[in-house]
């Protein structure tokens, strides 16, 4: 089926008043006056059109015999109309919340359409175990000094920001009994490196324990007395002792304080099994009177201290101890 104009006399928009013969595919150079030229006041201010540079006619095709072709034409067009108008107000009306759809393709905008943020999963998906030590409850990680510990039942790892050396705490806090503005636990372990040119464990541990008794019982880092302060203090033990398979030292006080059932604390320096070797350091503090914080769980804490990655310990991962 073809939709061509047939040939006949069309308007000539070049010529004003004139018709031109269309010969079914191209204009032709017969022209004649239009019946209806001595209706027109005067010619437009426009310049005739070459006959070659013309397309098509755009004047709608003229009714034939029959009328099916027609009629079947008429109704395409209605139905195109319509799907037309259809499609505009879909995509240009408003929505159900008031707010103008985006323009489509093409149209105009003095400003961007804004992108909407990517919307997180409210349901984080599961990423995959590593069996990285760190991600373990269980083991206290100081990749610093390339060991780790584990973590007695009942203890945790801080994640207080305040902390700022790897440290595991009992996981139930007590109002302090020197002030009531500070919270303390019964008991604490936490490492740390020693200071540059040190490399005597008995040296290192023999004076880090002054200031290992006075963080934990005498002053904290804001300068309150938790405990009303150290009165005296007893030497339990000082003695060399091997740690993840290197010779240290330790040194264990007993203090009494001011306020509370005073404790106990040690400071521990061994070689460290990376870099240069400088020694580290593990400060301990018990609560004195506690069931559950015998001085012998240092000594345990102690021997599951592992380099990080021991094959033959699995760096201490999985070696939870007991109080």
């Amino acid at each position: 089926m073809s939709f061509a104009t047939p040939p006949g006399w069309y308007p000539d928009a070049g010529a004003p008043g004139t018709e031109r013969w269309w010969d079914g595919t191209a204009w032709t150079a017969h022209t004649r006056a239009s019946a209806a030229a001595h209706h027109v006041p005067h010619a437009p201010a426009q310049q005739p059109y070459a006959p070659q540079t013309f397309g098509p006619p755009t004047a709608p095709v003229p009714p034939r015999g029959g009328g099916r072709t027609g009629v079947l034409a008429i109704a395409l067009s209605g139905a195109l109309v319509l799907a037309t108008a259809v499609t505009a107000v879909f995509l240009l009306g408003p929505d159900d919340s008031g707010t103008g759809a985006a323009p489509g393709p093409g149209a105009a905008t003095d400003t961007p359409a804004p992108t909407a943020p990517a919307t997180a999963s409210a349901t984080p998906s599961p990423s995959p175990s590593t069996g990285d030590p760190d991600e373990d409850p269980a083991v206290l990680v100081d990749q610093l000094n390339g060991i780790t510990l584990a973590v007695p039942d009942g203890w945790e790892k801080s994640t207080r920001a305040s902390d700022a050396v790897p440290t595991m705490r009992t996981a139930v806090s007590y109002d302090c009994p020197g002030t009531d503005a500070s919270f303390c636990y019964r008991g604490t372990v936490s490492t740390r490196t020693a200071r540059a040119g040190e490399s005597d464990p008995e040296a290192i541990a023999e004076a880090d324990i002054t200031t290992a008794a006075d963080k934990a019982y005498g002053e904290d880092d804001l300068g309150r007395s938790t405990h009303g302060g150290i009165t005296s203090h007893k030497v339990l033990a000082s003695k060399p002792v091997t740690v993840a398979g290197r010779t240290g030292h330790l040194v264990r006080w007993q203090v009494v304080t001011g306020k509370g059932p005073g404790g106990t604390v040690q400071s521990l320096a061994f070689p460290s099994t990376v870099g240069s070797g400088t020694p580290v350091i593990v400060r301990f503090a018990f609560d004195a009177g506690r069931a559950e914080l015998p001085v012998s769980l240092m000594d345990t804490i102690t021997r599951s201290i592992r380099p990080i990655g021991d094959s033959a310990t699995s760096g201490g991962v999985g070696a939870s101890i007991g109080p």
